[in-house]
């Protein structure tokens, strides 16, 4: 007979109305323990008695009580560490998050906690297809809780173009930002990402553009196909401007060195036709 043990474990995705038994039954063992802490701290502090003859410091350091334990919760006690729910125990993406120190906690209602103001909801494809209505609950259960919430989808199928319809839907409505990942450890990355850029501002992330002139025309003129930086070395050589090269005819621009009569069309063509098409 085959060992238990050796049967692969089934994730399983919990629902809205179990995380909210979870989250009651954690508030219940709360305050029942709050109530039975309450005549221990009565019977370790009596009535005032006369004051006894001073003791020895060495007998004062030995009598010194230690001190109380913190009534925080651990998974609240630093904000260096990332909230998991407990729900998500046995989850294979958590094996895919090496970077970022975390812990379980039954008392947060997403799936990932970064910060007081930033969450994640984590949703796979098959599971989509399975309950389709499980992630509008999950986004209708946070609320306004959390001013960053990211929406993280595992594209664990080849046909998902329906179901990721649907998911972004729930998102914007949701005001969910959806970032989707092709494989556990991509989706890994994105959770730590989350993490350690929680406090960063957005300059980090963004492009940076050198403020010199040949770098702005490079970074204009290769959005035309086929233009390369070397073709804009060639055309800041012989036109100066960026004015000289839009009014520059087909022909001036194919006598330059390296530009063809093609690439010379799509550049004219560029500076020339309308954006929008009638």
């Amino acid at each position: 007979m085959s060992d238990p043990a050796d049967k692969p474990r089934r994730f399983h995705i919990p629902t809205v109305e179990e995380i909210e038994q979870r989250r009651r039954e954690a508030e219940q063992r709360l305050a029942a323990a709050s109530t039975e802490l309450q005549p221990v701290t009565t019977a370790a502090n009596p009535a005032p008695a006369p004051p006894p003859p001073p003791p020895s410091a060495s007998a004062t350091s030995a009598s010194a009580p230690a001190p109380a334990p913190s009534t925080h919760s651990p998974s609240r006690a630093s904000n260096q560490t990332l909230q998991v729910n407990e729900l998500q125990r046995g989850n294979p993406l958590l094996s895919s998050i090496r970077n970022v120190r975390w812990t379980h906690s039954r008392g947060i209602l997403p799936d990932f906690e970064m910060s007081p103001h930033t969450c994640a909801l984590y949703l796979s494809i098959k599971y989509h297809r399975l309950h389709p209505d499980y992630i509008a609950r999950r986004i209708d259960a946070l609320g306004r809780q959390y001013t960053k919430r990211v929406l993280l989808v595992y594209v664990d199928t080849e046909d998902s173009k329906l179901a990721l319809r649907e998911i972004n839907k729930a998102a914007v409505v949701g005001e969910m930002t959806l970032l989707l990942a092709w494989s556990l450890d991509e989706a890994g990355r994105y959770v730590e990402a989350l993490k350690v850029y929680e406090n960063r501002p957005p300059d980090v992330i963004r492009e940076r553009v050198e403020d010199t002139f040949v770098a702005q025309l490079a970074a204009a003129l290769t959005s035309i196909r086929s233009v390369n930086k070397a073709d804009v070395l060639t055309l800041a050589a012989n036109f100066r401007t960026i004015s000289g090269v839009a009014m520059a005819s087909v022909e001036e621009l194919s006598l330059c060195p390296g530009i063809g009569e093609l690439k010379a069309q799509r550049i004219f063509r560029a500076f020339n036709e309308p954006f929008v098409s009638k």
